[in-house]
């Protein structure tokens, strides 16, 4: 099966400042997550990306800037399911504000349940949704255009990984929370027809080993979707 690379967008503007971004336009990568993109490219020159998917919102295509530029081979295909969760009124406001909201102590706890507040305000279920459907689609194409060794890109926003790392580990959504994602980090997932493997969490080192491997034995997990009994080899 093809092995997922998830990447979430460099540190922001609204990231520097505790700002909630949501669909706030003008939300550009800072100077240090303009670095953090340059960082990725470095990072994944050893890895033959065969596809790359990405959130409409541009700190998404920025990060994703100069891996474009390093790999013109590649094209970046924009998808919806995969933009930034729609937090309604709660856009633009500072982090400190709104952790003073009723609604917050929800959104720790209970998010299933949340939808946030206004006439363009989302429910945390409808992301989930969205964005599993996403990759789980996005997988299956990139498998019958590059074959089960193929290794391809998204590029999304943190809550929107969380909801879909949640989904990878068999988590409802009430426990995503739990997850961390870091800017400019990659998690990376392998989805078999038994079940997903979660191989890397917010990962911002070295990417190399996921290049795919010709002589990499076959108790690899993932490869039949069997859980490799003991943990995996490290191979």
């Amino acid at each position: 099966m093809p092995t997922l690379l998830l990447v979430r967008h460099g540190r922001s503007t609204a990231n520097s400042a505790g700002i909630l971004a949501g669909w706030a336009p003008g939300v550009d990568l800072d100077a240090h997550g303009e670095q953090q993109a340059k960082d990725l490219a470095e990072r994944l020159a050893a890895v033959p990306v065969s596809q790359v998917v990405s959130s409409p919102l541009d700190r998404c295509r920025q990060t994703l800037a100069p891996l474009l530029e390093a790999r013109p081979e590649l094209t970046q295909r924009l998808d919806e399911r995969l933009g930034e969760c729609r937090y309604g009124d709660w856009t633009g406001r500072p982090l400190a504000e709104l952790a003073g909201e009723p609604l917050w102590k929800t959104v720790q706890a209970h998010p299933s349940a949340v939808v946030f507040p206004g006439p363009e305000g989302e429910s945390m279920r409808d992301l989930s949704h969205r964005a599993v459907e996403s990759v789980r689609e996005w997988d299956a194409e990139v498998e019958h255009e590059h074959g089960a060794d193929a290794v391809w890109l998204a590029c999304s926003h943190g809550d929107v990984i969380k909801a879909i790392v949640a989904d990878a580990l068999g988590l409802h959504l009430d426990n995503f929370q739990r997850i961390s994602v870091e800017p400019a980090s990659v998690t990376v997932i392998r989805y078999t027809p038994h079940r997903p493997f979660v191989l890397r969490l917010s990962d911002t080192g070295d990417l190399s080993g996921f290049a795919p491997r010709k002589d990499a034995p076959a108790t690899a997990a993932g490869d039949s979707g069997d859980a490799v009994v003991g943990g995996a080899t490290g191979a």
